[in-house]
């Protein structure tokens, strides 16, 4: 077998280019298993060089069922390789692979992929192909005893990847079209709305501090009385509660009602909203 077809046949194996290709079968002196070796080596070089890089393109996987539903963040650094067959296919079966795995991310790493290769060695690969830092991001699975799921993608790139996803977890025994109905538009509002929490006494309290020492330095110079700015100051941050709490959020479909009117007036006792999660690419 001639070198040019040596290269060639290591470049449909490992996907790596032909510069990269040649290098290697002349450096392993025309063994196919040493030039592929010398790749992965090389891979993992490169790969940890583009490690310091922003990645803040990409995609949001999501899988599985209303019964168990998974959500994976993959990133790049451009939208070019977000939307690439390769980065496509990596990220399809990653977040196959997370929902069987329920988002823990060592068992996730060492999972074995189709081609036999674990997802840290293809991660390393595709990065070393792909010529750019790619990460996997955040991670979440929903698999509520009772609970049914229902997620909404907005920005497609195909299929099961998107650029915003939302799974939101809703408990009760009822399983009628109006609740399956409530739970899509839910996800689409949470999409919208982007509610910090699901009460305001769940509202991360560093947040709150935040919000808290913008408001106070907002009123310092105001000229306002100090029992007067107090009051104002407590309705600044009373209503930055309201409007980040999902219960008390308008409903983006009917502004005048809260997300918790809508909840009532469906009539359902038992109806719980369990969890939710928002992942969008870049916040």
């Amino acid at each position: 077998m001639s070198d040019i077809e040596k290269v060639k046949q290591l470049r449909e194996a490992t996907g790596a280019g032909f510069k990269d290709c040649n290098l290697a079968v002349k450096e392993s002196g025309g063994d196919l298993d040493k030039a592929i070796e010398i790749l992965r080596v090389k891979g993992i070089s490169k790969a940890s060089k583009k490690m310091s890089r922003d990645a803040k393109e990409g995609v949001v996987a999501t899988s599985g069922d209303e019964n168990k539903t998974s959500v994976i963040e993959l990133n790049c650094e451009t939208d070019f390789v977000a939307k690439n067959e390769d980065f496509i296919s990596f990220a399809k079966e990653l977040s196959e692979l997370n929902n069987i795995n329920e988002s823990d991310a060592e068992k996730l790493n060492k999972s074995s992929m189709k081609n036999g290769k674990t997802v840290e060695e293809n991660l390393v690969a595709l990065i070393a192909k792909m010529g750019e830092k790619i990460t996997i991001g955040r991670i979440k699975t929903f698999n509520h005893a009772g609970a049914k799921n229902f997620n909404y993608l907005h920005t497609v790139v195909k299929d099961n990847l998107s650029k915003l996803a939302v799974v939101v977890s809703l408990e009760t025994k009822d399983t009628s079209e109006n609740i399956k109905s409530f739970g899509k538009q839910l996800a689409m509002h949470v999409a919208a709305s982007n509610p910090l929490a699901l009460e305001s006494n769940s509202i991360n309290e560093k947040v709150i501090q935040k919000e808290q020492e913008l408001i106070n330095e907002e009123l310092k110079n105001s000229g306002k009385p100090a029992e007067i700015a107090e009051k104002i100051s407590l309705g600044k941050i009373n209503k930055f509660k309201e409007e980040n709490s999902l219960l008390s959020q308008a409903w983006v479909m009917e502004p005048k009602k809260k997300v918790q009117d809508i909840m009532k007036d469906l009539s359902v006792t038992d109806l719980k909203i369990k969890d939710f999660y928002r992942l969008k690419i870049g916040e």
